[in-house]
């Protein structure tokens, strides 16, 4: 079995140091380099306290990626001002990029497609590897095919400085590639304070709560007349969740070519 050598930007912050242990509890899977600001020139074992994870921590991306053995995947896991420019260095350097971090715009993902296609290397961006918020996703979508109205509210904590949530970009783009919501009265017309209907994300009406207490939650809610459907993922305050979802993504992005959003690109859903 070939072992797949990744490296992992954020290796040392919430989500990503629990993917760090999950990578180095994979047989198939070996860390050989982590990007993280702080701890860089130490080991990642010094920054996480284990001590079989000898891989180095670097201050960039494109000394990470430049490192020896060369990886075949590199987890984008940071912040959203500096994600674009990881994953293009890691392209660059010729390396499969799996993205997790959130606040990417659609801008940027059109700068990492072009960039996907011209190295023919393969990106798995994914706004939440949650397993239940993917089926949350894949329900909204089939239920858009039905319900001509929608609506997204968007839950998180007050020190989440991106809004909306990737989690609630990516649903609001894949929404955008089923239907146009049918609007009574369009945004533009409303007579009053305007913000109050929420930013538009393609085609969908996005509302951002920030309060303390909140980790995420992405709610879509779709009405017609006499009835309605909402459906909700909610997480918890545990990075857990996430790791199963990343491994494969981890895994399925080397058989993939250009860009694609959502972990079910990588999943047999049906």
């Amino acid at each position: 079995m070939k072992t797949s050598k990744i490296v992992l930007a954020g290796a040392t912050g919430w989500a990503g140091s629990a993917l760090a242990h999950g990578i180095a509890d994979a047989t198939d899977l070996e860390l050989v380099g982590a990007v993280s600001r702080t701890y860089a020139g130490q080991s990642l074992g010094d920054a996480l306290n284990r001590e079989d994870l000898a891989a180095p921590v670097f201050a960039s991306a494109k000394e990470a990626v430049a490192g020896k053995p060369k990886p075949d995947i590199f987890v984008e896991y940071t912040k959203p001002n500096v994600a674009l420019a990881n994953v293009l260095a890691a392209l660059e350097a010729g390396t499969h990029v799996v993205v997790g971090t959130s606040g990417l715009t659609d801008e940027d993902y059109s700068v990492i497609a072009a960039k996907a296609d011209e190295k023919r290397l393969g990106v798995l961006a994914v706004g939440n590897f949650s397993l239940t918020a993917v089926l949350m996703m894949r329900f909204a979508t089939m239920a858009a095919k039905w319900l001509p109205s929608w609506e997204l509210i968007d839950y998180a904590s007050d020190k989440k400085v991106d809004a909306p949530s990737g989690t609630a970009r990516e649903l609001a783009h894949r929404l955008s590639q089923v239907a146009e919501p049918r609007s009574t009265v369009p945004v533009d017309e409303v007579q009053g304070v305007r913000e109050a209907r929420g930013g538009t994300v393609g085609t969908t009406q996005v509302h951002s709560v920030r309060l303390p207490n909140y980790v995420l939650a992405v709610e879509s809610i779709f009405g017609m007349e006499s009835e309605s459907l909402t459906i909700r993922h909610d997480a918890g305050s545990s990075a857990t969740p996430y790791v199963a979802g990343a491994l494969i993504a981890i895994r399925g992005v080397s058989e993939l070519v250009g860009l694609h959003r959502g972990l079910d690109a990588a999943m047999d859903l049906g």
